[in-house]
């Protein structure tokens, strides 16, 4: 089983990963209110899944507007930054190379988690179909407001300032959630930006706020410690294009240009099918001089066909990540997996957290 390209290191900018698994961010819903600070036990789960090539860590909000679910941890604050230095120190002490994943949710909110209760914001006054998860419950998305022109800049600056706090983090390098129908993929897609200003319109008004971020992170971190995540077809919160090819090949040009150190590409439905919509994965690959990480629904098989076919230079795994801290481990021995475990999936404590047995542990107790 280890003869496969996915135990192989990779050079990724400046650094050396040991193989080409990344643990892809998700969500667990665990920081400590009111700060939204990285729970002590985040030590723990990072630092378990320090074997993987890169951890990219779940998606942390760049200032309170940013955030649209209950116990997510931000990166804007001492007390944040403080909570994420005990992470990064720790996958370091084990050997590990750790990005956060910067986000603003735009739209995909709840009035109770945003500044005095107001309404969540986004490229247009589109309320999203779905739910989001607050005071313990899911709950129907609130009704957003358009971001006005002159708010934009501050947002832009918010992202600046989330990279600079997780280089005081120690983090390794910064991925911006360009993905899954949160505000820079609101901005993108036609279905969710009917705006008429510099922001709205042609594909290249569309995109100009996602390009504009990732040209302020990569300043602040450095290109080479700077990567991206798109999803170009996902339904994920209600986000839709009707044209997503010419879009995102725009985008990964201008991604390109700006010398990313990788692009990480949900490659169809989040979480679902894989085929959910025609698109040429092939054609951002190829326009794209840095690494393609490739998500969704991967297991080793399909990892190692893709890998072997030069379609992809990592691939970043979710769920089995969850529940096998080892997992590197494991698809090495094609050892079995733990089932993980839906219901701990968001908040919680310890249980499904950072109680998943590794392979030694598991054997040691049979």
């Amino acid at each position: 089983m280890s003869q496969t390209r996915l135990f192989e290191p990779f050079k990724l900018g400046p650094i050396t990963l040991p193989n080409r698994l990344a643990m892809a961010p998700l969500t667990r819903n665990r920081a400590v209110p009111p700060g939204m600070v990285p729970s002590p036990l985040a030590i723990d789960y990072y630092g378990q899944r320090a074997s993987a090539g890169l951890l990219i860590t779940e998606a942390s909000q760049v200032s309170q507007q940013g955030q649209g679910y209950q116990d997510t941890p931000g990166i804007y604050s001492k007390e944040q930054v403080a909570g994420w230095r005990k992470v990064t120190d720790r996958v370091h002490e084990k050997g590990g190379r750790i990005f956060i994943q910067v986000w603003h949710v735009g739209r995909i909110s709840h009035t109770t988690l945003q500044p005095g209760g107001g309404k969540p914001v986004a490229p247009s006054a589109i309320r999203a179909k779905g739910k989001t998860f607050v005071n313990g419950t899911f709950t129907d998305i609130s009704e957003p407001r358009a971001l006005e022109l002159s708010e934009i800049p501050g947002i832009i600056e918010d992202f600046k300032r989330g990279t600079e706090n997780a280089l005081a983090a120690g983090f390794d390098g910064v991925e911006i959630h360009g993905a899954n129908g949160y505000l820079l993929d609101q901005f993108a897609k036609d279905g969710t930006n009917k705006r008429t200003d510099a922001y709205g319109g042609s594909i290249e008004n569309r995109a100009k706020l996602m390009l504009e971020v990732s040209k302020v992170v990569a300043a602040v971190a450095g290109p080479e410690r700077t990567g991206i995540r798109i999803s170009p077809v996902t339904p994920s919160n209600d986000v839709s294009d009707s044209n997503p090819q010419p879009l995102f090949d725009y985008i990964v040009d201008g991604l390109n240009a700006l010398k990313l150190t990788y692009i990480h590409v949900i490659e169809g439905a989040t979480g679902g099918p894989r085929d959910i919509a025609p698109f040429d994965y092939a054609s951002l690959r190829k326009r794209f001089g840095g690494a393609y990480i490739a998500n969704n629904g991967y297991d080793f098989d399909l990892a190692t066909k893709v890998l072997e076919a030069d379609a992809a230079d990592l691939i970043a795994f979710g769920k089995p990540f969850i529940s096998n801290p080892d997992l590197v481990e494991r698809l090495k021995k094609g050892a079995p997996l733990n089932p993980f475990d839906k219901a701990t999936f968001y908040g919680g404590g310890a249980k499904g957290y950072t109680d998943y047995p590794t392979l030694g542990a598991a054997q040691a107790a049979e």
